[in-house]
């Protein structure tokens, strides 16, 4: 048996039998059942797979001491034969480190490796005795305290596959960052198990939790980006450390690596030269289509919002009421169909009324902005009658497209109801080439915003196996490579017109994309959103709160204000979306009008939270630091959840450290802040000193 004691936590391993056998910190048992040490995924050249655990070969080899183990294996089976994979253990700074590597004598490919998959206690959503909950870097961070609901929502695939899907667990896609926790209580207080893949380099992995028995694995898959026959080295540890503190406190953890190991292009926004002078005054964003009132409406014909001109009276009636500036930000608004990349420009129907529009926003202090939609390529729309197979075929664009491990190139599993086509590869020549020539004339036009990477969720590319594109036959660190590159040469010509993508972006593009749509909602499929995103990274960025696409909370009730209150209190920019009769939607893609928000409290409610980060917090909510807050007492909103009544955020800022209280709703609310109790008014917020 080796023994690693780091801090109040023992790890034991049984060498001979490749598995972790118990993980104890203080009392609690925190392994639910043995564990392998790793796993990993082999490809042969005729693109088949083949998986196998450390428990499957044989130990060859073992150095110890007190702080560290190295144990290498082989003999495995099948396809692995011929394998040897050496696990390093190092105790450092009170957490254990664990770096993986591995000697290939085959002529199959490595495609991944789990480091450290651990099995612990059940969530306490299934009953588990120590409260389980997960911290899960998703979308903009949310806690999972039951399994079950996790995987009865559509958010459950953990074996990424080609063609590439939006939802995949995989940094950096729709997970943000290399970490997670399980949280759960010990004696009464919070602690937290942290799991940290500390990569500078940002390569891709999928970073998930599954059930496994009666426990919950933790899963840290690296995609290798070697080729076959290749040998593979991580060249960083996977870092484990037990915690007292709650999500907060893994947060910090994890921001503490990530400002000692920064990406590219990255500074603190108040060091930062390049963002345009709207960026500070907390824009409301107004979202709307000129085509249609749903994405899939067939035929999609012009509505009341086009002309582009036709919104100035609603933009006008909008500001008037809320004292805001806004961000106009438009869907459907593409000139060949809509969400059907990458030929965009010119604008729908009359670009001179578009140009017209966009003086007319700026005349009035207002941006103008544009949904767009990554890097499909359309053949077919479903929606008019748009149809690129002839330049398809004539230019050889096959070529430039991601490729199936056999080669093929596969039909896009991404947005099917509108469009029909394939995913461009933005590392190949021709790939790339398609992408400039489409985005070009937008990043150079006079346009404030563009989410260049809707359905990029996170800013990242989706998998290719292409063996003629100059990259590795496999996905891997070249990815985030290339798309930083590809990013950053879109930022050169754009210049102050900000990207972004779906979701925010992605820790390795936070540089690249400043402004992206940070859906929160959709944590409410797995558990409740909490702000790890801004937690770890709001000094550098800001998000707005984006259309609320699937947004799963019951249209029967007006939730509007407590989302945008919710985005609000974490530095985030609220948002609405207007049908064309310039009413508003509960969310982008309802088919719900019955029950549509209240606009004129909507709008009261921006206007007020506008007042109070100009009077009050704008030194925290444009670019202060997150902090964990005092304990907040209140009841809990009627939306299911669990949610709290009361929203509320700590920063810290200009010496001083704070806390902002928000109530969104019409009567007036009573809450404990550190047992002090305090009377918020109806549709108000607060902001009171902390030491």
């Amino acid at each position: 048996m080796a023994i690693l004691r780091f801090s109040d936590t023992t790890l034991t391993v049984d060498a001979s039998r490749g598995c972790v056998t118990s993980l104890t910190v203080g009392d609690d048992a925190l392994l639910a059942a043995e564990s392998p040490l790793f796993r990993v995924c082999i490809r042969r050249p005729d693109s088949t797979t083949e998986e196998f655990l450390s428990t499957q070969g044989q130990l060859c080899g073992e150095t110890a001491s007190d702080i560290a183990r190295t144990l290498s294996y082989t003999g495995f089976p099948g396809a692995a034969a011929g394998l040897t994979v050496t696990l390093a253990l190092t105790v450092c700074d009170g957490a254990l480190h664990a770096s993986a590597a591995a000697e290939n004598h085959t002529q199959n490919m490595m495609e991944w490796i789990e480091v450290l998959p651990l099995i612990l206690p059940a969530l306490k959503g299934e009953g588990g005795a120590l409260d389980g909950e997960v911290l899960y870097p998703f979308n903009e961070g949310a806690i999972v305290d039951s399994m079950q609901m996790r995987e009865s929502s559509w958010l459950t695939d953990h074996n990424p596959q080609y063609p590439s899907m939006g939802c995949y667990p995989i940094f950096p896609n729709m997970v943000f960052a290399q970490m997670m926790a399980y949280l759960y209580r010990s004696a009464g207080a919070r602690r937290a198990l942290y799991f940290g893949a500390h990569d500078p380099v940002r390569g891709v992995k999928g970073i998930d939790f599954k059930a496994a028995g009666d426990g919950v694995e933790m899963i840290f898959r690296y995609y290798c980006g070697v080729d076959y026959g290749a040998d593979y080295e991580a060249g960083f540890p996977l870092v484990i450390k037990s915690i007292t503190g709650g999500w907060e406190a893994a947060a910090e953890e994890y921001r503490t690596w990530f400002e000692d190991n920064m990406p590219k292009r990255l500074t603190k926004i108040a060091d930062n030269d390049n963002l345009p002078d709207w960026y500070e005054d907390n824009p409301f964003v107004i979202s709307y289509p000129v085509r249609g009132i749903h994405d899939m409406d067939i035929p999609m014909n012009p509505n009341g919002l086009y002309p582009y001109t036709n919104g100035l009276p609603l933009i006008d009636e909008i500001a008037e009421k809320t004292d805001a500036r806004l961000l106009v930000l438009l869907m459907h608004w593409e000139g060949t169909a809509p969400w059907a990349p990458p030929y965009v420009w010119p604008p729908f129907g009359d670009p001179d009324n578009f140009d017209e529009y966009l003086e007319a926003l700026h005349a009035r202090g207002h941006m103008l902005g544009v949904y767009c939609s990554g890097f499909g390529y359309t053949i077919n729309s479903n929606l008019i009658d748009y149809n690129c197979a002839e330049t398809y075929e004539k230019d050889g664009l096959e070529a430039g497209m991601c490729a199936a491990p056999n080669g093929e190139v596969w039909i896009s599993k991404i947005c099917t109801g509108q469009r029909s086509g394939y995913d461009i590869c933005p590392a190949s020549e021709l790939g790339r080439s398609i992408l400039a020539d489409a985005y070009l004339p937008l990043l150079t036009s006079k346009v404030d915003y563009a989410q260049i990477l809707d359905q990029n969720h996170g800013g990242g590319q989706y998998f290719c196996y292409s063996g003629d594109h100059g990259h590795v036959p496999a996905p891997g660190p070249w990815m985030t490579e290339n798309m930083q590159n590809v990013l950053g040469e879109w930022n050169d010509a754009a210049g102050k017109t900000l990207l972004g993508c779906e979701s925010a972006a992605a820790e390795p593009f936070i540089g690249n994309l400043m402004f992206s749509d940070n859906r929160f909602e959709l944590c409410y499929f797995i558990g409740r959103p909490v702000p790890l995103y801004a937690y770890i990274y709001h000094e550098y960025v800001r998000n707005f709160m984006g259309n609320q696409v699937c947004c799963p909370i019951p249209t029967g009730m007006d939730t509007l204000r407590y989302r945008m209150g919710y985005s609000f209190s974490i530095g985030d920019c609220m948002t609405v979306v207007l049908c064309p009769d310039g009413t508003l939607m509960q969310n982008w893609g309802t088919r719900d009008f019955e029950h549509a928000p209240d606009k004129e409290k909507a709008l009261a409610f921006v206007g007020a939270m506008t007042k109070f980060y100009r009077d009050q917090a704008k030194p925290f909510l444009y670019n202060g630091r997150m902090i964990e807050g005092l304990p907040v007492e209140c009841g809990v909103a009627p939306f299911g959840h669990n949610l709290p009544e009361i929203l509320s955020s700590a920063w810290e800022a200009d010496g001083r450290r704070v806390q902002i209280l928000i109530n969104a709703f019409d009567e007036e609310k009573i809450c404990k802040v550190g047992g002090k109790e305090m009377i918020l008014p109806a549709n108000s917020a607060k902001m009171i000193e902390i030491e």
